[in-house]
């Protein structure tokens, strides 16, 4: 459900609150963390399309190319029209794919490989919208999405809180793990948490602490 409070939209799933179209720092932040360590051009797939801050945000850099891929079509639909302004018409870019399809199903039959992919298609690897979400950051997700990075990619993940248990889940995996938190006017901050394949500029690098944005 799409609900209009004041100038601002909101996105209902099942009555629970996903996101809304008051600010977008942290969904364009999870963009930028992901793009700050490649170079040249970067093929990169967004899991959910939501308000399009995140999209709206990769499609500055003129050459990054974007799958989208969203599992509600009305989500896409409104794209079309009340959330047009947020994804600032990037549905129309030449650049931009978008695939209605559940993300784990859609990963499982990629034929490519990506630079970057960004998650933020739940409130966070704990707060999931569906259960068959859930999968994705669970060991074997993880395995599957690591499966779908080019050596050097980045894998971002934005999150309403901290997550823990998907932290250390990531660290066994990935190299170059960051945790960044992103204060917000209301409760807990945002959490994104980013991390690497081996072959890219942080090859060496371990795991780093946690960093405030």
């Amino acid at each position: 459900m799409l609900r209009r409070v004041g100038t601002a939209f909101e996105i209902i799933s099942n009555g629970v609150f996903l996101m809304d179209t008051r600010n977008g720092e942290s969904e364009r932040l999870l963009i930028q963390s992901a793009l700050e360590h490649l170079t040249g051009d970067v093929r990169m797939l967004i899991g959910g399309l939501g308000v399009g801050f995140s999209l709206a945000e990769a499609i500055r850099r003129r050459e990054t190319a974007v799958t989208v891929v969203e599992l509600e079509p009305a989500v896409i639909g409104w794209h079309a029209t009340h959330l047009r302004p947020f994804s600032e018409g990037a549905l129309e870019d030449p650049r931009v794919t978008v695939e209605c399809a559940d993300l784990a199903s859609f990963l499982r039959g990629a034929a490519r490989a990506y630079d970057a992919i960004c998650l933020d298609i739940d409130n966070g690897p704990e707060w999931t919208v569906s259960e068959d979400n859930a999968e994705l950051y669970g060991d074997a997700g993880l395995d599957l999405l690591a499966s779908r990075l080019n050596p050097g990619g980045v894998l971002a993940v934005w999150s309403a809180n901290e997550a823990r248990s998907f932290e250390q889940r990531l660290r066994k995996r990935f190299i170059g793990v960051e945790v960044r938190t992103v204060p917000v006017s209301r409760g807990e901050p945002d959490v994104l948490y980013v991390a690497h394949t081996p072959g890219g500029s942080l090859a060496n690098a371990t795991n780093l602490p946690p960093a405030n944005l």
